[in-house]
């Protein structure tokens, strides 16, 4: 068994559905809560759902002097250990949930395709067994949606929850786009759904779940 340590888990999902929108995760929500738990003294593990090179959203490869401090950081670190492992990241099929303490989602539009399937939904259910502290940002509750405690009942069943709302998705003209709302998919789950309003900084914890909306962590 490896040593314990957090793993943040990548999309790997390349396409805003029909359109020709390239996708990807958001490199400051992956580059954030890297740096603050490395800050912490603790190990990171990157995986993504394909396995290998992790797939950035291309929108937020901007010019070095507009990217976020973080962003720099990680990638500055060219060809050291930071963008070596984001070269080279685990296959989610490979991960057993249980072998870390900690599981960090960052996020975009993309986990709606790819965080919605096994094996997402194993290392999730495996990770809650287990206790670890799931972390989810945007459009990570996407993982959550078929993960299931030990007595069979979906993780995020009678939970305080939140995630990016249907409102938010409106205006940004992605209702056509995604393959389901999440906000819906989780308020029929019976989670216990909360929000504030359109585009504002919302933070959810409940147990072992932390969630946070977009603008909360940039």
């Amino acid at each position: 068994m490896m040593a314990k340590c957090a793993l943040l888990l990548l999309t790997s999902h390349a396409s805003l559905g029909n359109t020709s929108r390239g996708m990807g995760f958001y490199y400051d929500e992956m580059a954030v809560p890297y740096w603050t738990i490395r800050d912490l003294g603790q190990d990171i593990s990157l995986a993504s759902v394909a396995g290998e090179a992790g797939l950035s959203y291309p929108k937020t490869l901007v010019e070095p002097t507009k990217r976020p401090l973080n962003v720099t950081l990680f990638m500055d670190d060219d060809g050291t250990l930071e963008m070596d492992a984001l070269q080279i990241t685990a296959k989610a099929s490979k991960i057993k949930g249980s072998d870390y303490h900690l599981v960090f989602l960052p996020s975009s539009n993309a986990p709606m395709w790819d965080f919605d399937n096994n094996p997402i939904s194993d290392i999730v259910t495996e990770a809650w067994a287990a206790g670890v502290i799931a972390n989810l940002v945007y459009h990570g509750p996407a993982e959550l949606i078929k993960a299931k405690e030990i007595n069979g009942k979906l993780v995020v069943y009678n939970k305080r929850f939140t995630s990016f709302t249907n409102r938010e998705t409106e205006p940004i003209e992605l209702i056509v786009a995604e393959p389901f709302l999440l906000e819906t998919r989780l308020r029929d789950a019976e989670a216990l759904f909360q929000c504030s309003d359109k585009f504002k900084s919302h933070a959810v914890k409940d147990g072992q779940l932390n969630y946070l909306t977009n603008s909360a962590i940039h």
